[in-house]
């Protein structure tokens, strides 16, 4: 379990790390994604499987091919991207690293871990979570989706062209 943990983990940093360095969008897009599979991956190893699924249905199902969408309709290529100077770089180098090191500040007690509650292994799985969604958030559950569903049919009204008969 830990060589998986450290696999995915290298897996993210690196498909990071490359969704900044990549010269083109389209390429940023995909390492994007597999940053995303190897963040669902670690939900699995957390035994969140509902979690890892909506992960990849939401994020790297819509989301991704909703970026790519965008990138190919923009049509990006370098005849359209301004150079940036080399002072607007090393401001952006700097920037960065003060960010970093503010980060590392606000989070060096967060490293020690304690837990506070007993392990419990069914806490993440599907039907754990259908339980506690259709017993105890019954209400808002099915308020948000009479809120979805009326939202859908005003943007239906909205986007509905006025039709005047001769």
């Amino acid at each position: 379990m830990i060589f998986l943990f450290y696999f995915l983990s290298a897996i993210m940093i690196i498909s990071a790390l490359l969704v900044v360095l990549s010269r083109s969008p389209i390429n940023s897009v995909i390492f994007l994604i597999i940053c995303f599979i190897a963040m669902a991956g670690h939900y699995i190893l957390l035994n969140a499987q509902f979690l890892a699924v909506v992960h990849i249905i939401v994020y790297t199902g819509a989301i991704m091919v909703l970026f790519l969408f965008v990138i190919m309709l923009l049509n990006l290529n370098k005849a359209n991207i301004p150079q940036k100077t080399s002072l607007t770089r090393i401001a952006a180098v700097v920037t960065a690293g003060l960010f970093f090191l503010v980060i590392l500040a606000a989070t060096r007690h967060t490293f020690e871990f304690h837990a506070r509650y007993a392990f419990n292994s069914n806490i993440g799985l599907v039907s754990d979570v259908g339980k506690v969604l259709f017993h105890e958030f019954l209400l808002p559950f099915e308020i948000s989706s009479i809120l979805f569903i009326s939202s859908m049919i005003g943007a239906v009204m909205f986007g509905k062209r006025d039709v005047k008969e001769l």
